[in-house]
This record gives structure tokens, sequence and C-alpha cells, in this order.
């Protein structure tokens, strides 16, 4: 599956798809890029056409100057599904991505059949330390040697023998690296940390989807998580579960934030069980819908 791409309002957009059948847009985490995907795409293309784009400012998508907020990208991702020709599809985000998901279903709730949360951002302020402190000033310059090259090639030299026995079957690693690499690159930094500082701030996650949950109501919704997430608590997959009406729930013990790489077998099932077993949604905005107020 190689990429593809587009020009959208100018920039360029690179994307991968596959497959045929019910669109599923597959929507990567922050530092990723569409080859998070790559272990669960075959499976998928099987019953399913599955496009899964490097946002922008990740991957080899373009990395401008611009706005990196969940409407801005959501925007981006409708203009990519109507640029390649198709109405509606399943949209499944992971950790930033899926704060992605939840603004598209909002923004564009004809243009969505299903919701797919995959250890998500968006559903509660509790955030690894660590992403929070890269939002405090002075964080460039922190970057900037950490991601420098002679201390990545420390970094892959430890993994290689250092930790090696206790590594060398963990799934998650690659996928790990790959976002730690690409912060290596000067413009890719530059987009991670406007990325980054549109959704957290020292405090914690500081963009919340969870009073407009109640609008789900209507749309058939998923909810995956890593019990073991280091990054965004499994508290938040429950507390959303419980605030979703209809939603279903699947908890992968011994998976951490990445259960698209640690459990690809369990994840495909989850998802191809969920969108078989559902009727996609046709939700229109209406005044009502807008005014309700939570219950």
């Amino acid at each position: 599956m190689e990429h593809e791409e587009l020009t959208i309002h100018g920039r360029r957009l690179k994307y991968r798809l596959a497959g045929r059948g019910p669109l599923v847009l597959l929507i990567h985490g922050m530092a990723g890029s569409a080859t998070t995907w790559k272990q669960v795409m075959p499976a998928l293309s099987e019953r399913f056409t599955v496009l899964a784009p490097d946002l922008l400012g990740h991957g080899d998508s373009d990395k401008t100057k611009g706005d990196y907020s969940l409407g801005a990208m959501a925007s981006t991702l409708r203009d990519l599904i109507v640029a390649l020709g198709y109405k509606r599809a399943t949209v499944v985000g992971q950790s930033y991505g899926g704060g992605i998901a939840m603004q598209f279903a909002y923004q564009y709730p004809e243009r969505c059949e299903r919701l797919v949360l995959v250890d998500a951002g968006g559903l509660g302020s509790e955030v690894n330390p660590l992403l929070r402190m890269l939002t405090l000033p002075g964080s460039e310059a922190v970057l900037l040697v950490a991601c420098a090259p002679p201390v990545r090639r420390i970094v892959e030299t430890i993994g290689r023998i250092t930790l090696r026995k206790k590594l060398e079957n963990a799934s998650v690693i690659p996928e790990l690296w790959r976002s730690y690499a690409s912060l290596g690159d000067v413009e890719a930094r530059r987009a991670f940390l406007r990325t980054l500082r549109a959704v957290i701030d020292p405090r914690g996650q500081s963009v919340s989807a969870t009073d407009k949950l109640y609008l789900a109501a209507g749309m058939p919704t998923l909810i995956v998580w890593g019990a073991e997430d280091r990054i965004i608590p499994v508290e938040h997959a429950h507390a959303a579960h419980a605030a979703i009406p209809g939603s279903w729930l699947e908890i992968i013990e011994g998976v951490g934030h990445y259960p698209h790489c640690e459990a690809p077998d369990r994840f495909v099932e989850a998802l191809t069980e969920f969108i078989e077993s559902t009727r996609p949604a046709r939700i229109k905005v209406s005044r009502k819908r807008i005014l309700r107020p939570p219950e």
C-alpha cells in the first residue's frame, strides 16, 4: 500500500488507500503517521475500503505554518473524503486522532456512519506528565537536544543492546521509535509542538468533548482501550462508555496506548464485528439536536 497524494487548499496531503466496500477512515495520533495502521490495514481491506492519511504536519504530508486545531484537521479530512469521491465513513481515531474523530462527528455528522475511539484524547484532563511538560516555554530547545542525531543514535544503541531481551517481542517499540525519530526534522518538530499546544497545556488536556458526548446517542460508537495505557488512563474509556448510550466498550488486557499495534488481530476482530453488527448512522443537524441539554 504505497502513499498516494492530493493537494488540498495548496497543501500536500499523503494517504494510503486499499480495499473495497464501506469506507473506514483511520486517523493516527500525534507525531504519528499512516504507517501506524500497517498491521491492521491488510485484514481490514479484505472487507472495507480503508483510508489512512498522514495528517498535515505529520508523516510525509506538508508541515507548513497554519491551523493545527481539531476543527481544522477535521475539515481537511472531510475535504479529503469528498475529493476522493466518498460520501460517508466509519471514522476511527487513535489518541490525538480520537479527538479529531469526535470533532469530525460533531462538525460533519452527515458524513460519519460510526465513531470508533481508540485510547482517545479529549475525554478528560489527565494525560502523561511528559506531554504536559512539553507545552512549557523552552520545550523547543529541549526537543532540539533530545532529538538531535547523536542523541538518537545513543538511544537506538541502548535499545538494541541494553534492552533487547526485554523489548524484542514488544510490537509497540517500532511505533514509539518512529514517533521519536520523526521529531529529528525541524519542521516536523515545530508542527508537533503546534499540534500539542492546541490540545494540551501544563495542567493537562485542554480540549474536551465530554459536554457533547450526548450527541453521539444516535451514532454507533465503539470505544477500544488498552488496560495498561500510561498516556491516557483507561478510566476515560469507562466514563465515555457511560456517557454514550448504546456504545460498545472493548478493554484489551495487557495492552497500552497502541492496541492496533500491540494486539492487531484483536483490534481487527473488534472493529469488524462492530461495523458488521451496526447500522450506519444517518444524522442531520437540527436546532433541537443542538439545544437539547445533556441528560
